[in-house]
């Protein structure tokens, strides 16, 4: 019991060790981070890689669009197309599976006929780490006034909402 223990506290450290990395620009391939290119003056295309899973990489996504937004003099953004790359469990972690089966047979032995069944359960442990996720924004900035579209954020709320700056 005391080895299946330490061998579940060894799994769950191991996984701890991907996890999504501190806010901040990419850091190279397969790195985690922000990266931004001009499409025209008021349209970009933002992407943040992370692992794990898809909510907080997309949060640092709409963060990082936020602060181009303001970076750029604009008040808000619009997202005029969105691609998220990563399964909903990509966070990783313990996962348990369940399996039930049914077996039978009959036969002789030794002139005796002899017939059998049996239900078996299995329980097994996925310890897989936290897998790459990312997302793409391809955003359109504005002043004034934000439109009344569900899609259109107000920079400095997405700012303040997603890391408490102003």
């Amino acid at each position: 019991m005391i080895r299946a223990a330490v061998a579940i506290a060894a799994a769950l450290s191991l996984g701890a060790c991907a996890s999504l990395a501190p806010y901040g620009p990419l850091r190279g391939p397969g790195g985690q981070g922000f990266s931004e290119q001009r499409i025209e003056n008021d349209r970009f295309r933002v992407t943040y890689s992370g692992v794990g899973a898809p909510g907080p990489v997309a949060d640092m996504a709409l963060l990082r669009a936020a602060e181009l937004t303001l970076d750029q003099g604009y008040d808000w953004f619009e997202v005029t197309q969105r691609y998220i790359d990563g399964r909903p469990d990509s966070a990783g972690g313990v996962r348990p599976n369940v399996s039930v089966g049914y077996g039978s047979g009959s036969g002789r032995y030794g002139g005796r006929r002899y017939s059998s069944s049996g239900v078996g359960v299995g329980v097994g442990l996925n310890f897989s780490g936290p897998s790459p996720t990312s997302t793409l924004l391809e955003i359109r900035l504005g002043r004034g006034a934000r439109p009344d579209d569900r899609e259109a954020y107000d920079a400095r709320e997405v700012r303040y909402a997603l890391s408490g700056r102003e």
